[in-house]
């Protein structure tokens, strides 16, 4: 298996591994270690790319294929040998610009989750923007004006966020770590990850995130729709940095 150093470090933009497959059929490589995020849970894929002897390949993606992760690459230039080192680089901006978001995203359900008691039902993001589904039977501008205020508290705080692997049994006595409605957590997952943002929130999560709250910067809550009768939307938007 390929070891994901993006689950212990999202701070890290780039790294050396070895070729230890070649998907023909995907065009692109399994390696032994890799810093890149294949995207899941609502957080899209990192890009990047590989750089091998003199030649380097832009990343179209990571992507798990039969239990393993390929690195799929642009162009059709002929894939090199198994054994080959290779030099991986993130596209840093985009990367960290999801890492703000992510973690916004987390503050924006955490405060929803204590102060209103209302699950997930849905999210996506893009670099700097996301939308996160609740369940709450009604929602008014009032309410949007008191979610805001309450996110941006939490930015304005400084909470560290820890990120911890545990082994199944011992995670799943931590109360509410699954905070969306359906768990998307399979039964043959042996370990699990946990994202805590420091006196607010902590959940099962596998995506990437800042160390503070206070690099996410100001939350802004630019629309709110109704998608069903207990099922409202919410969307966000960060500054640039």
């Amino acid at each position: 298996m390929t070891e994901l150093l993006y689950q212990t470090d999202s701070y890290l933009q780039s790294f050396d591994a070895e070729i230890v497959a070649v998907a023909e059929d995907n065009h692109g490589v399994v390696l032994d270690k890799t810093a890149f995020y294949p995207g899941g849970g609502g957080q899209p894929a990192d890009a990047g790319t590989l750089t091998i002897g003199d030649k380097t390949y832009p990343v179209s993606r990571l992507k798990r294929i039969d239990g393993e992760y390929v690195h799929i690459l642009a162009g059709d230039d002929a894939l090199p040998a198994v054994g080959t080192p290779v030099h991986g680089q993130i596209d840093w901006e985009h990367r960290y610009q999801l890492m703000r978001t992510h973690t916004a995203m987390h503050i924006l359900c955490g405060v929803v989750f204590r102060d209103y008691g209302a699950q997930v039902t849905g999210g996506n993001m893009d670099p700097l923007k996301g939308r996160m589904d609740f369940e709450f039977e009604s929602m008014q501008k009032e309410l949007v004006e008191e979610i805001t205020n309450a996110i941006n508290v939490e930015v304005e705080k400084g909470r560290d966020v820890k990120v911890a692997i545990l082994p199944r049994a011992e995670a799943f006595q931590i109360p509410d770590l699954i905070r969306t409605k359906i768990n998307l957590l399979p039964e043959g997952i042996k370990e699990v990850r946990t994202i805590e943002i420091v006196g607010l929130d902590l959940q099962a999560d596998g995506g990437t995130h800042v160390k503070n709250t206070a690099e996410v910067g100001r939350i802004q809550v630019t629309d709110y729709k109704s998608k069903g009768k207990i099922n409202k939307r919410i969307y966000v938007e960060l500054q640039e940095d």
